[in-house]
């Protein structure tokens, strides 16, 4: 309750472009527009534009809806193939080229010029993450980082459990 009014409780809320859900990831909201985008380009830039320029579309705006909010992602395995899956599936189709052609996806890379979406994302945490260090203390990102929770009885480490009680 804030100033005598009742705030509702949700389980799913979209925050600046950001997915905060105790059921769906964010992960899945930005897959699902990058997707979107890659076959707006398949579909209105077909064969009428050169490759060059359909890529740097794609990086444009594709990749930019795709790694926006990435930056407090902690990515699974199979998110990261995902990840991948996607990416290489829109430069597939821009080469021409089918799974069937049994092209390896680093040599797909290499002839588009493109890097691996899952290391880009990671080089863009990491950028992230030293710019947060960089900070004030006093600013939000900076003590989000460097918050460490006080431990309750609850949630004591198996060490703490084997030296008996200990006074909080």
């Amino acid at each position: 309750m804030i100033n005598d009014n009742i705030i509702e409780q949700v389980t799913d809320l979209k925050y600046l472009g950001y997915r905060i859900s105790e059921y769906k990831s964010d992960l899945e909201d930005k897959l699902q527009t990058y997707n979107k985008i890659n076959g707006a380009i398949r579909r209105h830039f077909g064969k009428q534009m050169n490759k060059e320029t359909k890529l740097r579309i794609h990086n444009i705006t594709a990749k930019a809806a795709l790694k926006f909010g990435s930056e407090a992602w902690v990515l699974k395995e199979r998110e990261e193939q995902r990840l991948e899956a996607a990416q290489m599936k829109f430069l597939r189709h821009l080469l021409g080229i089918t799974k069937l052609d049994k092209e390896k996806n680093q040599c797909i890379r290499e002839k588009t010029g493109a890097e691996n979406i899952v290391k880009e994302i990671k080089q863009y945490q990491e950028k992230w993450l030293q710019h947060v260090q960089r900070m004030d203390t006093n600013r939000i990102p900076k003590q989000a980082l460097q918050y460490k929770p006080k431990r309750t009885k609850e949630h004591r480490t198996t060490e703490e459990e084997m030296e008996g009680p200990t006074s909080f």
